[in-house]
């Protein structure tokens, strides 16, 4: 197939689809007879890229494939369009999940450990329904705890393609601002915060820990004090107006 052809039926997928596309995706599009090599498509896939520069919408490549998205510095203006409030989620979601990033596999009573308060079983499972962490398996001790990892729609919703994109925890400790969607007006960054906690009990303790309550809802109990309601809005980098 000729190549600007291929090139405008991708771009109108890419632009149609609801998700992002990965290579293999694209390619079980075409039959037998316009049979597209994986390799004709990424240098497709990098030509489109390259025609976005300048433009108000960019071709990124996160976990899940390729997708098309609106360019950070114009989004306040794109945004307009869409009245609904962003999504709030407590300081302790966001401290809960950014350890999951970072130390998994984790169990809960690790990640209260680190805390140094109890996880509510509200936020496991706001986690779990919003699809950005996962039980990826059970720590070999008492109570068979369950260990939580993150998604590809994790990935995907903070623009990574894999776990190495995260910075390392020292990078973290010398930047000024992380993802936006992770820090509070006037606090740090909350994956400063949660690193450094992190370090010092990786020194203090060792991962396994025997709490045979670690995955049941009695371990809200474990801990001597409970999460504050504090909650900040997050924007929906899935919602339509992220979207081209």
């Amino acid at each position: 197939m000729e190549f600007n052809q291929l090139k405008r039926i991708i771009e109108a997928v890419l632009l149609a689809a609801a998700q992002p596309l990965s290579i293999a995706q694209i390619a079980a599009l075409f039959t037998e007879e316009e049979a597209v090599s994986h390799d004709e498509l990424a240098r497709v896939l990098q030509s489109l890229r390259e025609d976005c520069a300048g433009r108000g919408v960019e071709l990124v490549e996160v976990a899940s494939g390729f997708r098309y998205q609106v360019c950070p510095d114009v989004h306040p203006w794109v945004a307009r369009m869409w009245t609904e409030r962003p999504s709030r989620y407590s300081r302790a979601l966001l401290e809960t999940l950014a350890l999951i990033a970072y130390r998994q596999p984790i169990t809960r009573a690790e990640i209260e450990q680190i805390r140094g308060v109890a996880v509510s079983s509200n936020i496991v499972k706001t986690l779990e329904e919003r699809e950005w962490v996962r039980v990826v398996g059970y720590r070999d001790v008492p109570g068979k705890p369950a260990l939580f990892g993150t998604t590809k729609g994790f990935l995907d919703y903070f623009n990574l393609k894999s776990l190495d994109e995260l910075p390392t925890l020292a990078e973290i400790r010398d930047l000024d601002e992380i993802e936006p969607q992770l820090r509070f007006d006037g606090d740090e960054a909350i994956p400063a915060r949660i690193a450094a906690d992190a370090n010092e009990a990786e020194t203090e303790a060792s991962v396994d820990t025997p709490d045979a309550n670690a995955d049941g809802d009695d371990a809200d109990q474990s801990a001597p004090f409970s999460d504050a309601d504090d909650a900040i809005a997050v924007g929906d980098n899935d919602t339509e107006e992220n979207r081209a």
